[in-house]
């Protein structure tokens, strides 16, 4: 197995990155290599300061770094040379399993889509993220900022994706998908959620439990909770800021712990022919330790050959 990694993506990259390599390195088995894709002396230097062998990585030298605040579309096309867009390259061209950074949100989306592509009956591709749960466990939230808009056929597939995930990665036994609405009652919602909840009841693809509010979130009444982009990317940034608090205010808590996205590494981008894990912009070295990790889970688990499957 090899594992690409952006090291210039992020805003402390490329020492967070490298610094994030080795210590995923020191998890990995001997038969899985990690290739770090970026500005080569530089990674060199960091590994040197740190006494760690450069013998125990791969390099793919670039030259251009795509910015945190460039348009995706635009980046991806002029800067051919940049660390995401030679990743892309390397993933589509079978050269690594599995690709990961910590850049441009925006960019690995297009990217994704452009060169690996989305899988064939899969509309959408999305992010999810991971929900602590009170009583230990936790769920998986998606679409979290791929897509603001989204038509019921859209959402249903997600359901589809979320609830294929939790059970290959997180070995959660036919888990319960919730659509995230404003009442548990089938007749409550938007325009969309009422046309989604007909779908998701019909269907036979996964385990739909209804309706599902905010405050069921962190409970036991669904295992993946479904919801558009704009939704999903409102309730992270609100989950986020939890750990945040807890800090500010002295408190030290297991529970509000797991709210630390260090610990989940990334966001998956599901639907697409490859696995993609997006990282936090100010994602330290132990987030881009186990989103480097991550991406093993993923292709070790074959969870997008399921997702294909699925979508036959």
């Amino acid at each position: 197995m090899r594992i690409g990694l952006d090291i210039m993506g992020g805003d402390y990259a490329p020492k967070a990155t490298v610094l994030g390599a080795i210590a995923a390195f020191k998890i990995l088995a001997p038969e899985h290599k990690l290739v770090l894709i970026g500005d080569k002396p530089a990674a060199l230097s960091i590994l040197q300061e740190n006494d760690f062998s450069a013998d125990n990585f791969d390099f793919i030298h670039t030259t251009e770094v795509i910015g945190m605040g460039e348009h995706p579309t635009k980046a991806i096309v002029q800067k051919p040379d940049s660390s995401i867009s030679v990743g892309f390259n390397l993933l589509k061209e079978g050269n690594i399993d599995a690709f990961s950074s910590a850049g441009n949100t925006g960019a690995m989306l297009v990217g994704s889509m452009f060169s690996v592509k989305t899988i064939p009956g899969v509309m959408r591709p999305c992010m999810t993220a991971i929900v602590p749960k009170l009583k230990g466990g936790l769920g998986i939230l998606l679409d979290v900022g791929a897509n603001a808009d989204c038509k019921p056929e859209v959402l249903l597939q997600f359901g589809v994706l979320g609830s294929l995930m939790a059970e290959s990665i997180y070995n959660i036994d036919n888990p319960k998908v919730g659509l995230m609405n404003i009442g548990e009652e089938e007749e409550k919602g938007n325009i969309t959620s009422l046309a989604t909840y007909p779908l998701m009841k019909a269907t036979d693809k996964f385990n739909f439990v209804g309706n599902v509010e905010g405050r069921d979130l962190f409970g036991d009444s669904a295992d993946v909770f479904v919801c558009d982009g704009f939704t999903g990317n409102v309730i992270l940034k609100l989950a986020e800021s939890f750990y945040v608090v807890t800090l500010k205010k002295g408190m030290k808590d297991e529970f509000f712990d797991r709210f630390n996205y260090e610990a989940y590494g990334g966001s998956p981008i599901l639907g697409v022919n490859a696995p993609v894990v997006v990282g936090h912009g100010i994602s330290p070295p132990e987030a881009i330790k186990n989103m480097v990790l991550l991406c093993r889970n993923m292709v070790e688990s074959k969870l997008v050959e399921k997702v294909k499957q699925a979508f036959q």
